[in-house]
């Protein structure tokens, strides 16, 4: 191993330890923004965390970024198969040699089997644990952890293969998504509505005329500390999508925190215009957390002061979508899984064809990525925009139709997915 690739692993693996920690640190935002009895989002997390090792090594890790076949899913044979090689000392990437999609022919970072599967197993992770918003006292936890099984082997790994392996077919057409806006928070969105649309068909079967409602008791000290942990988790999600320690890591860095730091001080603008309330706690964290998701899928495109305006963009997205989306009654979203993550993450997606310039993008090896139609990019920026307008859709359909599929079976073979809600607190009686 060259000293580079050996400096490279180095900092991915520190970077997926961070990210390891954002989900953890989605349990406890939970506790800060509901309360203490909800706790047991933390074993939540846990498990989580602890399926997603498994089944990512099981067979997850390969269907998202071994070779594709035919560009769908990568091939679940490839470098032994089953549990990255299972027994075997010869696995390509193990001991010798790198990750193939790491090597000189495509990213050439250098990366082993073990540095990539870390990273990449952190980020599905904490995916699944933004779509666990929404299930908190409602959905029974062993539903949940069945779902995981399927969705650490199919729902996120089939857009992953589509758009970060290099052999899919969305990556080859052009589409890119540098950390996850659609990938991660998009598709969170996507599978957190059809949670929802399975959860609602079994509220009005225990004659429920709106879904219960789980409401905010915000715990400022757990807040605050999940937030601390959240923001300091991106610079590993942000950052650590680069692959390398480079001068584009470190550029990443500016925009990973100015983007969120702007976005703070522009809700702290809006919320008295907008709502007419001062800004408290909760809102102050809301605006970070959506800074943070908008500048995700661009942070490695974009130069720093491009961040900033992002940032600033993003407080009133987020007050508009939270006052839209909190007049639906027919789901409970307390932790803005949909105004945050869903609008936020295609948003950024979006903004990538206006704010890209292409030496940033380059820089983080991107390097067919057009500059933007704000730095003069014409006519390749407009196309641009459609490839990525045409990946918001197949993702966020497909990640929606194969979770209500998932979750239909499950809940046939489990008599629904929903808790007793009179035990857990959720109505009266």
């Amino acid at each position: 191993m060259t000293d580079i690739s050996l400096i490279n692993n180095l900092w991915v693996l520190v970077c997926g330890l961070l990210i390891f920690s954002m989900t953890v640190s989605v349990g406890l935002l939970e506790i800060g923004e509901l309360g203490e009895k909800y706790s047991g989002s933390l074993l939540k997390s846990l498990l989580i965390t602890g399926s997603a090792l498994i089944f990512m090594a099981f067979l997850g890790f390969n269907t998202a970024f071994a070779p594709t076949v035919s560009g769908i899913i990568g091939n679940p044979f490839y470098g032994g198969g089953a549990f990255l090689g299972g027994f075997s000392s010869t696995a390509g990437g193990l001991l010798n040699g790198v990750w193939w999609s790491t090597g000189p022919s495509y990213f050439s970072t250098g990366l082993t089997t073990g540095t990539y599967f870390l990273f990449e197993s952190a980020s599905a992770a904490v995916t699944l644990a933004l779509v666990g918003v929404v299930v908190l006292k409602k959905v029974k936890l062993e539903a949940f952890l069945a779902f995981s099984l399927v969705y650490f082997i199919l729902i996120w790994n089939l857009p992953a293969a589509w758009i970060w392996n290099p052999s899919g077919w969305l990556y080859l057409l052009g589409v890119r998504d540098f950390a996850g806006g659609l990938i991660v928070h998009g598709a969170a969105g996507a599978a957190g509505l059809a949670f929802v649309s399975q959860v609602w068909r079994e509220e009005k079967k225990k004659g429920l005329k709106e879904s219960a409602v789980v409401p905010n008791n915000v715990n400022p000290t757990w807040l605050t500390l999940a937030m601390v942990l959240l923001w300091m988790g991106w610079f590993g999600f942000n950052p650590g999508s680069v692959l390398a320690l480079n001068s584009s890591a470190t550029t990443v860095v500016l925009t990973t925190f100015l983007a969120p730091a702007a976005s703070l001080l522009s809700i702290s603008f809006f919320r008295p215009i907008m709502a007419k309330r001062n800004l408290d706690l909760l809102y102050a964290s809301n605006g970070i957390l959506m800074g943070l998701i908008v500048i995700t899928p661009l942070a490695g495109f974009v130069s720093p002061g491009s961040a900033v305006i992002l940032g600033f963009v993003s407080a009133p997205l987020y007050l508009v979508a939270e006052r839209w989306l909190t007049k639906t009654k027919w789901f409970s979203d307390p932790i803005s899984l949909f105004p945050a993550h869903l609008v936020g993450g295609v948003f950024g997606l979006l903004m990538i064809p206006f704010f890209t310039q292409n030496a940033f993008a380059a820089a983080s090896g991107n390097g067919t990525l057009p500059s933007g139609i704000i730095f003069g990019g014409g006519q390749a920026a407009v196309n641009q925009l459609g490839l990525e307008a045409l990946a918001a859709f197949v993702v966020l359909l497909a990640v929606f139709v194969m979770t209500f599929l998932t979750l239909e079976a499950i809940a046939r073979m489990m008599h629904g997915i929903t808790t007793d809600y009179r035990k857990e607190g959720l109505i009266a009686g």
